[in-house]
């Protein structure tokens, strides 16, 4: 909603004045839901300079669409100085054609990082981090930390199957880690070293979600994949932070857990509901429990957790190339790449087409070139 939106998605751009460029800041949106509605509903836009409307930067959900709809009606009715009306879903064409250019400013999005997120007790998140993983709280007193790490799907999958008793292995190894890099690392400052402390997040994803559905010989776009995805999410989710739980049996709980959504008893998929209600608008996502979460609640109600944030989307890119799959849960888009970061050139092949090839006697040189 900042006046000067539209020079901000310019930053990165290729051509134009280079004055007006910052060819090496990572810029990123903060959307808040308001927006979005707009964008559907092909409505107006109100843009304003912060500093006559510098509560919304504090703001989230109703409150902020309540107090962001009575600056619109001073705005009309001339008690504010500065302020500009555009075509809402003009300008998200203008944020996505720019995002395809340059791959720049991330999209995320303001209202459900605050409303889903665990910290709601500890103030308000203002970003994301750097590739946009987590949203964490931040302050003067406070510089966001996590540690995240991720589990290699694929090599989960033992004969043809998800093997439940090797996640949770895994889960709960990777829990503890991840929990123990808190005390054993290093912080360049001390707002960096509280934030950890008092908090404790990490953040547990994943990685070879492609590798794992090749294995299961499931189709991306089918409902197969997005059911096994429920399942396997589900299962992750349930161990990481049924182990984060005995870990504060142990060591007791964060030092900020009291009166955190965790202390109220609200996990993670209970806050849908909360994000529901905030927009107005029913969320078409399917809740249904495999599994008996009735002890992972008591548990936690009984001990705390230790992590006030235990999952995260794994930032992938470099360490699913060293572990040999496929990043995140994207599937592959060529069948033979080449890659290239700081550390040089990859090739990545799909090796699971060269088996199926070698299968049929159709794996050679021309079928290579």
């Amino acid at each position: 909603w900042h006046l000067d939106i539209e020079d901000f998605i310019d930053l990165r751009k290729n051509t134009g004045d280079d004055r007006r460029r910052t060819h090496d800041m990572n810029t990123s949106h903060w959307i808040p839901d308001l927006f979005m509605k707009r964008v559907i509903s092909d409505e107006h836009w109100t843009l304003f300079s912060p500093d006559e409307v510098s509560d919304l930067h504090d703001s989230y959900g109703r409150t902020f669409e309540k107090k962001y709809l009575e600056y619109e009606e001073k705005a009309r009715n001339g008690e504010i100085k500065r302020h500009k009306v555009v075509s809402a879903s003009k300008l998200w064409k203008k944020m996505l054609s720019m995002l395809y250019e340059t791959g720049h400013p991330w999209i995320t999005f303001k209202d459900p990082s605050n409303i889903r997120s665990p910290q709601d007790h500890c103030g308000v998140i203002h970003s994301s981090n750097l590739c946009t993983e987590i949203t964490l709280n931040t302050s003067t007193e406070e510089i966001a930390v996590c540690n995240l790490g991720s589990i290699n799907l694929t090599r989960h999958i033992i004969n043809g199957k998800l093997d439940p008793d090797l996640v949770e292995k895994t889960v709960r190894t990777g829990v503890r880690m991840l929990d123990n890099v808190i005390d054993l690392n290093f912080y360049p400052t001390k707002e960096a070293k509280n934030s950890n402390m008092r908090h404790r997040p990490i953040g547990l994803g994943i990685m070879g979600f492609q590798d794992a559905l090749f294995k299961l010989d499931i189709i991306f776009n089918s409902p197969e994949a997005v059911e096994f995805s429920d399942r396997s999410m589900e299962l992750i989710s349930y161990y990481a932070i049924l182990a984060s739980s005995e870990i504060a049996r142990e060591k007791g709980a964060y030092e900020s857990y009291k009166g955190s959504k965790w202390d109220r008893n609200i996990f993670p998929v209970d806050t849908l509901n909360i994000l529901e209600e905030e927009r107005g608008m029913k969320i078409d996502i399917n809740r249904t429990e495999t599994l008996d979460w009735a002890p992972v609640r008591m548990q936690v109600k009984q001990f705390g957790m230790r992590n006030s944030n235990v999952m995260a989307m794994a930032p992938t890119a470099t360490i699913s190339t060293i572990a040999g799959c496929f990043p995140t849960i994207e599937p592959i888009y060529k069948n033979i790449y080449v890659k290239a970061n700081i550390s040089g050139e990859f090739t990545v092949v799909n090796a699971y087409l060269v088996y199926d090839l070698k299968k049929l006697g159709l794996w050679n040189q021309d079928m290579l070139d």
